[in-house]
């Protein structure tokens, strides 16, 4: 694709620490421009250029936006994306991309697509078959994840957990079984409540709430969700950005002996002690050979019709 010949875009301008720069030419399509979620200096070099030579920057509060580009020394056009006129917005951005024009979309600070509408702007424009070009930078959940000192080699984020308890208790059930850290945003007014929940569903597993990353006064408390629900309930309500990480759930201790008994009578009344064990196996993670010791001893005292001795598979 190339811009179209008669609404080329001029050389633009930046600055960086007092000395100014010419942006390079931009190509057509949809930059997804990653933005500073608190400290400027957290603005990539490629984002301030790319700002620089677009036609437009779609953001979410062109006031936000226009103090960042102001901060570079920027003067490009700004149009509003929001949830409120996204469905009003898209088409629009749809035909300025399909004439040629290169986009930037930004939301207020972070990553786009993290909790805000530009998911469905990027699906119109994929789906028109128009480029669409990440330009990755600051993330809030990123950050959280690489100071909370909990495992990142999986974890699920969640956005905003529920406002109410029963729904936040309701979804703390449905992601107590990931196998992952979890990572949610919150707000002051809501953290202590929502972490009593999360201590009452998901028991009391390490977390971190990390709040105002990047910023003057940033802050990273670690500890039990017991321990932080009982500090933030005898507080007042923490100000700013809050991003709350808890640990993946530990290793299930095993089942009882006479839940294994039961288990493998159960199989045997269908299968061979081999198969029974195998059954077994795969839904406890128990050894196999221990489980076809236990099934064989009880498959003999069902044949017998003497009671088995008390089952020792772990």
């Amino acid at each position: 694709m190339t811009r179209l010949a008669d609404s080329p875009v001029p050389a633009r301008r930046y600055l960086i620490g007092g000395t100014t720069f010419t942006a390079r030419p931009l190509e057509p399509g949809l930059h997804v421009v990653a933005t500073p979620i608190g400290n400027l200096r957290d603005m990539t070099i490629r984002a301030i250029e790319t700002m620089a030579a677009a036609d437009v920057v779609a953001c979410e509060d062109t006031r936000i936006t226009r103090r960042l580009l102001d901060h570079f020394g920027l003067t490009v056009p700004l149009v509003p994306y929001h949830e409120h006129n996204a469905a009003e917005m898209r088409p629009k951005l749809l035909a300025r991309l399909a004439a040629g024009q290169a986009i930037a979309l930004c939301s207020d600070a972070g990553t786009p697509l993290v909790s805000d509408p530009g998911f469905k702007l990027v699906e119109a424009v994929r789906g028109a078959d128009l480029p669409v070009i990440p330009v990755p930078g600051a993330s809030a959940v990123l950050a959280a994840l690489v100071a909370a000192a909990l495992p990142t080699d999986a974890f699920f984020f969640d956005g905003f957990l529920p406002p109410r308890t029963v729904g936040r208790r309701d979804r703390a059930r449905a992601l107590a079984g990931v196998p992952g850290s979890l990572v949610f945003f919150e707000t002051g007014p809501r953290l202590a409540a929502s972490l009593a929940d999360l201590h009452a569903e998901l028991g009391d597993r390490q977390a971190a709430v990390c709040r105002e990353l990047t910023k003057s006064h940033e802050e990273v408390r670690r500890g039990s969700l017991g321990e932080l629900a009982a500090h933030y309930a005898g507080a007042a309500d923490p100000k700013g950005e809050i991003v709350l990480v808890v640990a993946p759930p530990g290793e299930a201790p095993p089942p009882p002996a006479d839940d294994i008994d039961a288990m493998l009578t159960a199989a045997l009344a269908t299968g061979s002690v081999k198969d029974a064990a195998a059954a077994v196996a795969a839904a406890t993670g128990l050894p196999r050979r221990d489980l076809y010791q236990r099934a064989l001893t009880l498959a003999q005292a069902a044949a017998g019709g003497d009671d088995p001795p008390p089952g020792k598979a772990r």
